[in-house]
């Protein structure tokens, strides 16, 4: 199995967030909160204010760190970094778009589900030539 990417098994590994102020806090109360040593947190609660370059910062952080297993995206925070979204390509941490209460869900704009239709068409497609 060379090539394949190791996923890493630490004992204990963290959720992610990037998303508005509801969402944030609603999965804050269920535990998924944290900060470190460092008094860095492993969320960002995205306002009207907050400019795409600290979205992208946080994006960047969160997909380096090693202690993170999922990062929750809300879709429309997505949409504004789209370019990073659909760029990246590692197993772990996956990045999962949710919606948030003011944006519903499009699964037209879903990166996940785009790269799970393209491999389902690409087996079908490879599987009728057989």
């Amino acid at each position: 199995m060379a090539g394949r990417a190791q996923i890493r098994t630490n004992s204990s590994a963290l959720i992610a967030m990037i998303a508005d102020e509801d969402t944030v806090t609603g999965f804050l109360l269920a535990g998924v909160g944290n900060v470190d040593l460092r008094r860095k947190t492993n969320y960002l609660i995205v306002a009207s204010k907050t400019t795409v370059k600290a979205i992208e910062d946080a994006f960047r952080e969160f997909t380096t760190k090693e202690d993170i297993a999922i990062v929750l995206i809300s879709q429309y925070v997505a949409n504004t970094i789209r370019f990073l979204v659909d760029s990246y390509n590692k197993p772990v941490p996956a990045i999962l778009e949710i919606p948030s209460k003011d944006h519903p869900y499009d699964p037209t704009h879903d990166s996940v589900l785009s790269r799970v239709r393209y491999l389902f068409s690409s087996e079908s497609a490879a599987s009728g030539r057989r």
